[in-house]
């Protein structure tokens, strides 16, 4: 075996999260390592729409750790936006009846008074934002704050800048720990790398991580498909939902839920989502979901009735029972810290995840309470 590798931490994970994890924690003066069993941005990062989001968060942690991201994600788009892709572009949540307008603007009420910016916009306004919208919908809320960028470059980008060393097809088959029972490194299928300190940014493989490390983290895998349109001018301007995908994001069930997510991109195609399903790593197509993905966008914009979809592709988020992720460190396991279990929210939690991360690693106070984070809350499973 060949001599071991030495640094200050190790990231495990190449994808939007681990990137990150190696920008901040590399900022913080760190001698990083990323390693992933595949390429970079090859689980879900890649699989992902590539969004950054605050409308679809209700007041809470989750809402503190996107705005801490998106404040983040606005620093690092002066030197890497280009790169990545990234657009300001806003957002737009749409209600379908008098009666969902009403909850959604109470839901939108919370939030601002969490800090979110949540313009209401009644139906006259709704079609001068978004012209090709159904007609006859009664209003929604604009949220100029909600971004996107590619997730693949992003994720590129953000590891280059960094600086951090690289390690690409090197599979993790153990978390090293010394008689202390603290980490001292991993063990991967071509040789150990030694570092004081390991960072668990493994997406949906995120508690087969925790389980060599012997620790319990429940991330499951929630599947969904995105389908890609044929390339358009820009007629979708802002990403566009509709109300009822915000409790999809929030429910607990394992059978397919759809909701019609659309938006533009800059190369041309639209993207439609979003589909969720628990059925393990079960990567069969299914007709089913993507029908039911192709309805919603057709109803929110009837246009794209006469529009040509080129494939379809399927990803993994890394859904948690709380739908809250695991960030910072295991306080079973001195030297493990976790950053994983996002769900679909992994791309735009990624920047202020990498930050926390980073902070604790080198000892400082994190700028949010990381207790709702903890990667212990969880009852531990029976032996």
């Amino acid at each position: 075996m060949s001599k071991p590798l030495t640094c200050d931490v190790v990231v495990i994970g190449a994808g939007m999260v681990g990137a990150a994890c190696a920008l901040y924690a590399a900022r913080a003066g760190l001698d990083v390592l990323v390693v992933d069993r595949g390429g970079v941005a090859g689980g879900t990062t890649g699989a992902g729409e590539g969004n950054i989001l605050v409308s679809d968060k209700e007041p809470g942690p989750e809402l503190e750790l996107a705005l801490l991201s998106w404040r983040l994600w606005t620093e690092l788009a002066a030197g890497l936006g280009a790169f990545a892709e990234y657009e300001a572009k806003g957002g737009v949540v749409v209600a379908s009846s008098p009666g969902g307008l009403t909850a959604l603007e109470r839901f939108a009420d919370a939030q601002r008074a969490a800090g979110v910016v949540a313009e209401p916009v009644a139906g006259d306004t709704l079609y001068a934002l978004e012209p090709h919208l159904a007609p006859g919908l009664p209003g929604g809320v604009h949220y100029p704050q909600d971004g996107q960028v590619m997730p693949a470059l992003a994720a590129a980008h953000l590891l280059r800048a960094s600086g951090a060393r690289l390690l690409t097809g090197h599979r993790v088959t153990d978390v090293l720990r010394g008689p202390d029972g603290a980490v001292r490194g991993v063990r991967s299928d071509r040789g150990d790398l030694h570092a004081p300190a390991v960072v668990n940014a493994a997406g949906t493989w995120g508690g087969e991580i925790a389980a060599l490390a012997g620790v319990h983290l429940p991330v499951l895998p929630r599947r969904g498909f995105v389908l890609v349109t044929e390339p358009l001018p820009r007629r979708i301007r802002h990403k566009v939902y509709a109300a009822d995908y915000v409790a999809d994001v929030a429910s607990d069930s394992a059978a397919l839920q759809t909701s019609p997510v659309v938006e533009g991109t800059a190369a041309g195609p639209v993207l439609i989502g979003a589909s969720r399903e628990r059925v393990g790593f079960d990567r069969t197509f299914s007709l089913p979901a993507v029908r039911a993905l192709a309805a919603g966008a057709t109803r929110l914009f009837p246009f794209l009735t006469d529009v040509r979809a080129t494939r379809a592709y399927l990803g993994f988020r890394p859904y948690m029972p709380d739908h809250l992720p695991a960030v910072g460190p295991d306080p079973r396991v001195p030297g493990l810290y976790h950053a994983c279990g996002h769900e679909g929210a992994g791309i735009g939690l990624s920047t202020g995840t990498g930050h926390l991360v980073a902070q604790a690693l080198t000892g400082k106070r994190p700028d949010l309470d990381l207790a709702p984070f903890r990667p212990d809350r969880f009852p531990e499973e029976a032996a």
